[in-house]
Formats: C-alpha cells, sequence, structure tokens
C-alpha cells in the first residue's frame, strides 16, 4: 500500500476535533497515488479524503492546488472541494506533514478506457482549462521543457542501464524536440498528469478529477499530448487511433483548436512522452529496491516517443 505516514486512531481525534465532519466510523489508507499518503475517512456525515503531503510536494504550491480546486469545484466542475476547518483554514499539518481534507467523489478508474470514456475525458480537460483561467495564483510547469536536458544531465550515462546507447539517442531525441517546441500556442492552467487513474467513472459517465499536484501553466495542447499518450495507447502497446479521434473531438466540442495547435500536436506529443520517459528513467535509476512503490518502466514512454516522431501528420491523431 502507497501510505507513507502512518496516522494513528488518537491523533487522528485529536486532529479531527478542529473539524465538523461528524463521528468517524472508519479510516484507512489508500492504496493508489504515489506522491502523497491518502486515506478514506467515513463519518456519519459523509465520505472525505485525508491527504498527507509527502517530500515530493512542495509545500509553498499547496495554496495554488487548493485555490484551483475549490475554483473549479465552484465552477461545477466535479474535482475535489478542499474542505475548511470550524476556523476556515484549509491547510493543515498532521503527522510533521501538510495536509488537507476533501470531498470524496464517487466512481472508479479504468486502466484501459474506451472511447466513449476518452471523449469525456476530452469535453471534460477542455472544460477545466476554460473555467482555471479566472484563478489568482500562478505556478510555472517545474518539469516543462527547460527540465528535460538538466534532467537528462542528472541521469547521464545511467540511461545506458536502461537500454544499450540509451544516453546518446535520448539526446538527439531532446535534441530535435527543443528544435521544434512552439512559443506561441494558448497558455493556461493545465492538469499535466491526467492519467486515467486520475480520472473517474460511473459506468461511462465522467464523475471526477483528480490528483491537481502537478498542475501550473503551460500550453493548453500539451496537456492533449499528454493525454493521448496515456489513454489512447493500447496494453500491446499500439496506438489507437479510434480512441485518439474520440478525445479530439470531445476536447474541441468544448474549446476548438486553432490550426497552428492542431498542427503542433505531434511535437506536443513527443515533449510529453519525453518528460514522462526522462523522469520515469530517473525513478528507475534512483528508488531504492526496498522503496514501498516499485518505479515505473521508461522503456514504455520511449515506445510511444518514437510513435510520434514517426508519424506523418496530424492525420495520425484523427484530425481530419
Amino acid at each position: 500500500m502507497a501510505v507513507y505516514t502512518t496516522v494513528d486512531d488518537l491523533t487522528l481525534a485529536e486532529f479531527l476535533s478542529a473539524y465538523d465532519l461528524g463521528n468517524v466510523l472508519s479510516f484507512a489508507g489508500i492504496a493508489e497515488g504515489v506522491e502523497n499518503s491518502n486515506y478514506l475517512l467515513r463519518t456519519d456525515k459523509a465520505h472525505y479524503i485525508l491527504t498527507l503531503y509527502e517530500k515530493r510536494v512542495d509545500a509553498d504550491d499547496l495554496p495554488f492546488f487548493m485555490e484551483l480546486m475549490t475554483h473549479l469545484a465552484g465552477m461545477g466542475m466535479s474535482c475535489p472541494l478542499p474542505v475548511a476547518a470550524v476556523d476556515g483554514s484549509i491547510l493543515q499539518e498532521l503527522m510533521g506533514r501538510p495536509c488537507a481534507v476533501f470531498s470524496f467523489l464517487d466512481g472508479t478508474s479504468s486502466r484501459y478506457p474506451n472511447r466513449e470514456k476518452c471523449r469525456a475525458l476530452g469535453a471534460s480537460l477542455a472544460t477545466m482549462h476554460l473555467h482555471a483561467s479566472g484563478i489568482t495564483r500562478c505556478r510555472a510547469n517545474a518539469l516543462g521543457p527547460a527540465s528535460w536536458q538538466p534532467l537528462l544531465d542528472s541521469i547521464g550515462a545511467g540511461a545506458d542501464e536502461i537500454a544499450p546507447a540509451m544516453q546518446e539517442m535520448a539526446q538527439h531525441r531532446l535534441g530535435s524536440i527543443l528544435a521544434a517546441w512552439p512559443q506561441d500556442l494558448p497558455q493556461g492552467i493545465i492538469h499535466a498528469d491526467l492519467f486515467p487513474n486520475n480520472v473517474l467513472f460511473i459506468g461511462d459517465k465522467l464523475t471526477g478529477l483528480i490528483d491537481f499536484y502537478f498542475a501550473c501553466e503551460d500550453i493548453f495542447a500539451y496537456d492533449i499530448g499528454i493525454c493521448l499518450n496515456s489513454w489512447c495507447f493500447d496494453a500491446d502497446g499500439s496506438f489507437n487511433l479510434t480512441k485518439s479521434r474520440s478525445l479530439i473531438r470531445g476536447y474541441q466540442s468544448v474549446r476548438p483548436l486553432s490550426e497552428a495547435e492542431i498542427n503542433a500536436i505531434p511535437v506536443l506529443a513527443a515533449g510529453s512522452a519525453m518528460r514522462f520517459f526522462l523522469t520515469r528513467a530517473y525513478d528507475w535509476l534512483h528508488t531504492p529496491k526496498n522503496a514501498l512503490v516499485s518505479p515505473k518502466d521508461p522503456m514504455e514512454y520511449w515506445s510511444i516517443l518514437r510513435f510520434h516522431q514517426s508519424v506523418s501528420g496530424v492525420s495520425a491523431y484523427g484530425f481530419d
């Protein structure tokens, strides 16, 4: 179970005395998630999520995340709503960690979502892009293009432990992506980590977007690239054009893309693949063998990157 910080009953009771959440019925760790410690809290009033923020989340970014989720929920989006304590405060401290309580969203995620779910995801992503424009705080993308070369440098020759000559191949592909990176596309707040495990459904109805802890300001269409990579490749590694077309049509039903955005999709999707390849490669080489969570295979995203750099045009993604 991916819970890094254990909370005992006595400490929990003292912590909850600052809230008006009702009497506790159960409290259990949630296995999903690799960045923070998450608990499902059931009371006689409602269900809640208690999140303790571990070291990989910068505490200085938490007010941005809280404002974003509060704002989106206020705009009618299904996302976790931060729950205030009796004194009106949202961010607290528990077991020496920053923490917050959130509303519970019903639904489950899909490892390999169908085309109906992909379309719903696209529409919800576009809605988020439009609604998030009203927040007052900003956060730069700490894992954006400017970070990729330093990240590859930090991996260094260790990349060749993942695959022969990987350092040289990664450097070549990164250079081509950065040289073609677009500069003048529409920007705003993006989710930046909207993998299928961060989207909840009941049947094919989307019931929630969660895990906003990579949200930042960047190119809107880059967020589409992230979703194409995480939603539209099947278990055998092949790209599913039907899912891609559905996702894009869902997005454009809410926020039509400009011609420049459409033309940039191949390099934006390749950049997304490079970003996740690099962070996975770093974790693959530096995560202790006895860690609570096993690192993910970076070669999955190397294969995805090769696909994007082999396409002949945007029709490969389902654009007409």
